[in-house]
């Protein structure tokens, strides 16, 4: 119950100071370091990187579901195969929620 807990103040606070960075970001989303604050959001938990890159906003309308609510799963989202999906979305710029095509 403690580590879940720590675990989720730690996620909350890491997405609560980057979001003061998305709206400094400017019109490109993914340069420099926004892409890099993706990056650590995807390794927080699948489907948070894309959410940033598209100006946070309305959770249901701009974050990847499948992404996101899969990510729950132990071992396939995180950590696992969402994780480094994830990852390697925001680190290319995409932002839509295709879970299996790596090109």
């Amino acid at each position: 119950m403690i580590k879940t807990l720590g675990a989720t103040l730690c996620t909350a606070s890491l997405v609560v100071a980057l979001a003061g960075g998305a709206a400094a970001q400017g019109g490109n989303a993914c340069a420099g370091q926004a892409r890099d604050n993706a990056t650590w959001l995807s390794v927080a938990h699948p489907g948070l990187g894309e959410l940033y890159l598209k100006g946070w906003g309305p959770f249901f309308e701009r974050a990847p579901q499948k992404k996101f609510w899969l990510g729950l799963i132990p071992g396939f989202g995180w950590p696992g195969y969402l994780q480094a999906k994830s990852i390697h979305d925001v680190r290319k710029c995409r932002t839509g929620d295709d879970l299996w095509s790596w090109d």
